[in-house]
Order: structure tokens, then C-alpha cells, then sequence
């Protein structure tokens, strides 16, 4: 049984607090002064704290100043608002998380149910790191490089709160990848693990999918249908491409990210939600917000703690590492073994991979099928000018100096023609993801509406 300390002066606000812990399973004991609260943690030590931030004799802070009394105890802060500068400092000074006053039972509930002490975390850093030293690998991520090794620093620093992250970095650098890490690390663990490409839903969809609807809310709505929010309930929710949500849906995340509540689409009834967001972008946050694709609001609402993934070409002492994982995780699900000579190894080295881990994963698995022997060479890895096949089996040529955007353009556009508009066909044709196919068509079209478009369209 879970021992928890309320420090809070509101003795009814404690009182009610203890009694729902009761009811969960814990003891608890109640403290009204910082004074009483130091007498508590000598006498036992308690597996979490519930720290109010305004107490008579001082604020709740001054605890983090000892570090031996709050040691190996969970510490949830109780503040009167939610602020920018609260989870900030709340994870400064090490806190796992902090409620808002009137207290979300909910959340409450949510955090009893993972308390987990700072011992068995700092345990389970330690395996990673060991882990990391013998194998390259932390957690779900790969490389030794210094880049990624500051990216492992702040993982391990972050993933044991509730803060939320803002993951920034190009397309294919893996920052899904690092988000489930920091699922995988957090109290949460348990917990579903839910990722939503922003870019990838309509966006006559996407309210109802984050947020659900009810029945016959709008045309084709014959049943209740539940968001990501209440889907992912306790655990994390990955909003990718973020400056791709439209800019009245952020407007409504930015509610929930600051009270905890939603309403489904067509419902006027408020529901509570316990859920961590992990958001990232490809973007730079600032021009997203300069160029409109992101309230400057909600920037700084979800870049509390800001995270960013290297491109490949900055930790190509990497690759070598990384191929071998891709290699073997293919050899496990094929049955066949293979492994690269030295030689292959040197040319993956030598480009520049504009498509980052992604695009090494897909070559990868392209020359495992292509190569037939138990050895893959260089021969079929051919890093060439793009030319693409036009409708008409034509082709189309490069012009020296033309900038990489306008040629990734016109590969893609020829190659979707050539394909008759399958989507699936041209990104496995091209070598990239079919998120990545469907975020680059949805610039293109964004980029050749005119001006007059745009604003039927915003009516």
C-alpha cells in the first residue's frame, strides 16, 4: 500500500484530497505549513507528495531546496493556474507533475495511478545508458554520435514529468521515434501510445477525429465516434506535424492543453482528459508562426521543453550503426542473413541522405532485396541526378542549378502521373513514406491556389 503527504493550508481542500487517496488505495496524511510538512517526511517517507505552492509560512518550493528529504518521493505540484512558468519550474526543481486548482479528480486518479519513485526511474537510466554503451541504443533510438547523445541527455531528463514537448527537426530524422521513447521512459508507459500525422487528415476530419463527435452531429455521422484525446486517456498523444493543424483547431487544443477539457464535435458537455502531448514539427517554430501556420500562443504553450533531431548528414559516424539495425531488423522478418561489406558501408558514408534515417531505412531495404547473395556490395547502391518518367514515357531532366525544392517537385508530380495518381505506388517508387507523399502534395496544392481560392475557402 502507497503511502501519500497532502501539504496544502486549505484543511477542507486536504481533507477531501486524503479521502479520494484513501479510496485509491493509499494512506495519507495531511500537512497545513511548510513546518508540518518537514515533521511528515521525517517520520515516514511518503511515495508522493502533493505540494501546494502558497503555504503560510512559505511557498512549496522551498522543499526542493533539501534534497534529501524529497529524495525518492514523487512530487505533484497543487498551483492556483496554469502557467508556462509553472511547468517550468515545476521541472527545474524535479516534480513529476502538477495540478490546477479546483483539483480534476480525474487527474487525480491518473497520477495515483502511476506513482512511480524517482529510485526506480534513475534504475532504469542507468540500464539504458549501459545499454547505450555496449550497443548504440537508447531505448527505441540508434547512434553514438555526440548530436544524438545530447538528445538522449534530454530525454532522460523529460520523460519522467509531464511536460510537455515540442520535437523539432527535418522529415525522416525520427522524431515519432523519439516521441514513443519518451512514452517508453514515463510513468505513462502502461498507457496507449497514440500518433496523429496533423498533415495526413482532412481538414473537414480532423476536429473529429482528435476531439470525436457525437451521433448525427454532422451528414454521415450515424454513430458516436471517440477521439485520439479520449482514446489515448493516461497515456501520450503525438501530434506530428503540427503547423499543418488549421488554425481554429489550435485554438481549441490550446483549451485542452490548458484546462484538461474538450468537447466532442456536436456536444456541449465538457469531458476531462489525462493525456500527455508530444508535438513536433518539421518546420522552424518562429517561421511557422511568422508565416501563419502556427498561433504563437500554442508555440509557447507546447515548446516547454524543446527537443531537437540532428539530419543524418550531421551524424554520419552514425550510419554505419544505424544500416546494421535496419539490416538485421529486414534478416529477422525475411529468414535470410546478409551483412555489408566495407565497401558499401564507405558509399552510404558518402551521401548526403536529404531524406535523413528515413531514406536510409528504404535503401536499405531496397538493396537487401535486390542483392541475392549472403554479402551486399556497392553495385545497386546508384545515388544519382533524379530523372522521372513523364505520362508520356518521356523524360525529365535536371537543369544544373536548379533549386533541390523546384526538383523534388517536379519528380513527385511526374512520378504521381506516371502512376496514375496511386499514392501508394509513387511513394514506394520514389522511396519515401506515404505521410511524406501526402505532406508534399499538400504544399504543392497550397502553393497554387490563388489568393482568391484561399479566401472562398476560409469562408
Amino acid at each position: 500500500m502507497g503511502h501519500a503527504l497532502i501539504v496544502e493550508d486549505d484543511a477542507d481542500s486536504a481533507e477531501m484530497m486524503a479521502a479520494l487517496i484513501a479510496s485509491e488505495g493509499f494512506t495519507a496524511a495531511t500537512a497545513h505549513t511548510l513546518r508540518d510538512a518537514r515533521r511528515h517526511l521525517a517520520m515516514r517517507e511518503p511515495d508522493i507528495v502533493l505540494l501546494d505552492l502558497m503555504l503560510p509560512d512559505g511557498s512549496g518550493m522551498e522543499l526542493f531546496k533539501e534534497p534529501e528529504t524529497l529524495a525518492n518521493t514523487e512530487v505533484v505540484l497543487i498551483t492556483g493556474h496554469a502557467s508556462l512558468e509553472t511547468s517550468i519550474q515545476a521541472l527545474r526543481m524535479g516534480a513529476a507533475d502538477y495540478l490546477i486548482k479546483p483539483i480534476n479528480i480525474k487527474q487525480l486518479q491518473g497520477i495515483l495511478s502511476r506513482v512511480m519513485r524517482p529510485s526506480a526511474l534513475k534504475a532504469e537510466l542507468a540500464d539504458l545508458k549501459s545499454e547505450f554503451e555496449k550497443t548504440g541504443r537508447f531505448g527505441q533510438m540508434w547512434g553514438r554520435s555526440g548530436a544524438m547523445q545530447r538528445v538522449y541527455e534530454q530525454i532522460s531528463r523529460v520523460a519522467g514529468t509531464a511536460v510537455t514537448v515540442l520535437i523539432t527537426g527535418e522529415s525522416g530524422t525520427g522524431k515519432e521515434v523519439a516521441a514513443r521513447t519518451i512514452h517508453d521512459l514515463s510513468r505513462r508507459r502502461k498507457q496507449p501510445f497514440l500518433a496523429v500525422n496533423c498533415g495526413a487528415i482532412s481538414p473537414h476530419l480532423i476536429e473529429s477525429e482528435i476531439f470525436g463527435h457525437e451521433k448525427g452531429s454532422f451528414t454521415g455521422a450515424d454513430r458516436q465516434h471517440l477521439g485520439f484525446f479520449e482514446r489515448a486517456h493516461g497515456g501520450t498523444l503525438f501530434l506530428d506535424e503540427i503547423t499543418e493543424m488549421p488554425l481554429e483547431l489550435q485554438v481549441k487544443l490550446l483549451r485542452v492543453l490548458e484546462t484538461g477539457t474538450f468537447m466532442r464535435v456536436g456536444s456541449t458537455n465538457a469531458l476531462e482528459t489525462d493525456v500527455r502531448v508530444i508535438a513536433a514539427t518539421n518546420r522552424v517554430p518562429e517561421q511557422a508562426v511568422a508565416s501563419g501556420k502556427l498561433r504563437e500562443d500554442l508555440l509557447y504553450r507546447l515548446n516547454v521543453f524543446p527537443i531537437h533531431l540532428p539530419p543524418l548528414q550531421d551524424r554520419l559516424d552514425d550510419i554505419p550503426l544505424l544500416a546494421d539495425h535496419f539490416l538485421q531488423d529486414i534478416c529477422r522478418r525475411e529468414g535470410q542473413n546478409k551483412r555489408f561489406a566495407q565497401r558499401a558501408v564507405d558509399k552510404l558514408k558518402q551521401y548526403r541522405w536529404p531524406g535523413n534515417v528515413r531514406e536510409l531505412r528504404n535503401v536499405v531495404q531496397r538493396i537487401y532485396l535486390m542483392e541475392e547473395g549472403h554479402e551486399i556490395g556497392d553495385e545497386w547502391l546508384q545515388f544519382e541526378a533524379p530523372k522521372a518518367s513523364s505520362g508520356d514515357g518521356a523524360t525529365i531532366t535536371v537543369r544544373v542549378g536548379t533549386p533541390l525544392a523546384e526538383v523534388e517537385r517536379t519528380l513527385i508530380l511526374a512520378t504521381l502521373q506516371r502512376f496514375g495518381n496511386h499514392k501508394e505506388k509513387t511513394a514506394a517508387a520514389l522511396g519515401v513514406s506515404l505521410k511524406t507523399l501526402y505532406n508534399r502534395l499538400k504544399e504543392y496544392s497550397q502553393e497554387s491556389a490563388s489568393p482568391s481560392d484561399e479566401a472562398a475557402a476560409s469562408r
